[in-house]
């Protein structure tokens, strides 16, 4: 097929978009509880049990490679900006581990005969564009014809042994830092509805192409225990797998949790994520939420594509790591609450 003015919106060939194509995390956890981590290898420095964002094995003392994929259907109909969203996305977790990527191999699926070649080539033209700019060349990859376009990247990146950032270092005090707002679901939801102004739809290709390097400048930073990225499982979901693995309680500031004003008000006019809703049952056990309207709920558990970095540190320590976001063009990282001693829970206030 050659003829791009016949092909169907990308978003059509998808039951869902972006992260919010993801198993939910209650389904992930019994798929995966019998399963063994790690194997032991004195090596393997991180594996799955923590449900970080990225293995990392050591290779010498002074250095350690650490290796994601990540991939999933169109969030947006232009496939340019599908690829650069979905490259940003997979190389995000390399930098929520404070790596530094060094290349990259491409995960195409595609429904040939309903796509053209021209249009699969300009989805793989925005992830080798956003991978040359973050450092990790594309060297190649696999393909499969399937029902559905899928697009993503297996990312390696190299970092220290002694910076890597994990998702279970928080200590109680830290204080939590969000660096993207939220709202990219209901975004996505509302773009396939026909009901996503076009400012609204700018700011979200913004963010889902705005690359988490904040995250390698971490990255042995004193006083910045853990950090993760906001993707499909919402904040939520993110926060209480920070929760577990560090073995303490959040709480979380409602109103200081930055969300687009755009994805707010389309969350008050009803517009949501089935994954919302998902994301939600799988946490709700361990959230005291007194209060929260349903929108409120949906805007804190709507999967992120691409989303922000979320970081726990010294209190100390709040002022430089938000320069250090604005540093990096992510102006509205803002400190959105506070871990402490207790069981794993997260209260929201």
């Amino acid at each position: 097929m050659t003829d791009t003015a016949a092909e169907p919106r990308l978003t059509s060939l998808a039951h869902g978009g972006g992260c919010g194509c993801k198993l939910a995390p209650s389904v992930l956890r019994e798929i995966l509880s019998e399963m063994p981590v790690g194997g032991g290898h004195a090596d393997l420095i991180v594996d799955a049990a923590t449900s970080d964002d990225a293995a990392v094995y050591r290779v010498s003392d002074e250095a350690a490679v650490a290796a994601t994929t990540d991939f999933f259907m169109p969030i947006v109909d232009d496939p340019y900006d599908f690829g650069r969203i979905a490259a940003t996305n997979a190389i995000s977790d390399l930098y929520a581990m404070g790596a530094a990527p060094i290349f990259a191999l491409a995960l195409v699926g595609m429904p040939i005969g309903q796509l053209s070649t021209g249009t699969i080539r300009k989805i793989l033209a925005g992830g080798r564009d956003v991978a040359e700019a973050a450092g990790a060349p594309i060297a190649g990859g696999h393909s499969i014809d399937s029902t559905e376009p899928i697009y993503g990247l297996v990312a390696l990146g190299l970092v220290h042994p002694d910076h890597i950032l994990m998702n279970s270092g928080a200590r109680d005090g830290d204080v939590l830092i969000l660096g993207k707002p939220l709202g990219i679901g209901i975004f996505s939801a509302a773009l396939k509805k026909g009901l996503l102004p076009e400012a609204d739809y700018r700011a979200m290709i913004d963010s889902t192409t705005r690359l988490n390097t904040p995250g390698a400048a971490l990255a042995g930073m004193a006083g910045v225990h853990a950090v993760t990225d906001v993707t499909g499982f919402g904040l939520l979901g993110h926060l209480s797998e920070m929760c577990r693995g560090s073995g303490l309680a959040a709480t979380v500031a409602a109103d200081s949790v930055p969300v687009f004003e755009g994805a707010r008000r389309l969350a008050s006019d009803g517009v949501r994520t089935g994954a919302s809703g998902r994301n939600w049952e799988s946490i709700a056990g361990m959230v005291d939420a007194p209060g929260l309207d349903a929108p409120a709920r949906d805007l804190l558990c709507d999967p992120q594509t691409s989303g922000g970095l979320l970081v726990a540190c010294d209190p100390a320590q709040a002022a430089k790591v938000k320069a250090l976001f604005n540093e990096h063009g992510h102006e509205n990282a803002a400190v959105i609450g506070r871990m402490q001693a207790g069981s794993p829970a997260i209260a929201v206030r």
